[in-house]
């Protein structure tokens, strides 16, 4: 089945660019627009799309309150957002990884990367891209702990491995370049993502890496 995917942008010729690209992929369907927040999640109750192309700055309502609406408790359905703006400043990154978005991408991506951020995305995956985590990584930088401070309690429930893999993915790494990197397999690293996950009570693979950056276990620079 194709994926379905809702437009949310309020500048009509952005939707339209954006709709003869995915229209393009047989895999993809665009099946409906919306130029603000309010009628994204009108438009989110009356279609079920997969997943949400959701714009940053929009009038009445903007994309990060639409985000955490869509995503939040009570969702009426399970579509992902995946954000797309032309700002790509840390309060906006932030704020819409926090309101629940699955992915963030500038909107001069390349039109093969937006097609396969939404599959990433509709697949459960996280899309961060790797710029992005940097200016995330620095966005924390003056509030993460010192090398003398102790890093939350909750991790201590985490694996060696698994503190790895949370590493890996705070740095915006697929599960293919995780197993890359480890020497494992990918359904292994899959599995790993997953008791992660369960452990620290995150959501997905974004939350986990904002938590990666905000308890410290991450810091800017670390390889």
């Amino acid at each position: 089945m194709a994926i379905r995917v809702l437009l949310v942008d309020d500048q009509p010729l952005l939707r339209t660019g954006f709709r003869m690209i995915l229209e393009a992929e047989e895999d993809l369907a665009v099946v409906g627009e919306a130029g603000d927040g309010l009628q994204a999640l009108d438009q989110v109750r009356a279609l079920q799309p997969d997943v949400v192309l959701m714009d940053i700055r929009m009038p009445r309502m903007d994309g990060v309150e639409a985000t955490r609406r869509i995503t939040g408790p009570g969702r009426d359905g399970p579509a992902k957002v995946l954000v797309l703006t032309t700002f790509d400043l840390d309060e906006y990154v932030v704020e819409a990884l926090r309101a629940g978005a699955s992915g963030f991408l500038l909107k001069d991506a390349p039109a093969g990367e937006l097609v396969q951020a939404i599959r990433v995305v509709a697949a459960g995956e996280a899309m961060l891209a790797p710029s992005i985590t940097r200016r995330l990584l620095d966005k924390y930088a003056g509030h993460l702990p010192s090398g003398e401070e102790r890093l939350p309690d909750t991790l201590g429930t985490l694996t060696e491995r698994e503190v790895e893999v949370l590493k890996l993915v705070a740095r915006g790494l697929s599960n293919a370049e995780i197993a890359a990197d480890l020497f494992v397999s990918e359904t292994t690293v899959k599995t790993h993502v997953g008791h992660v996950l369960t452990k620290l009570g995150l959501r997905d693979r974004v939350q986990a890496a904002v938590y990666a950056y905000e308890s410290g276990l991450v810091r800017p620079g670390a390889q």
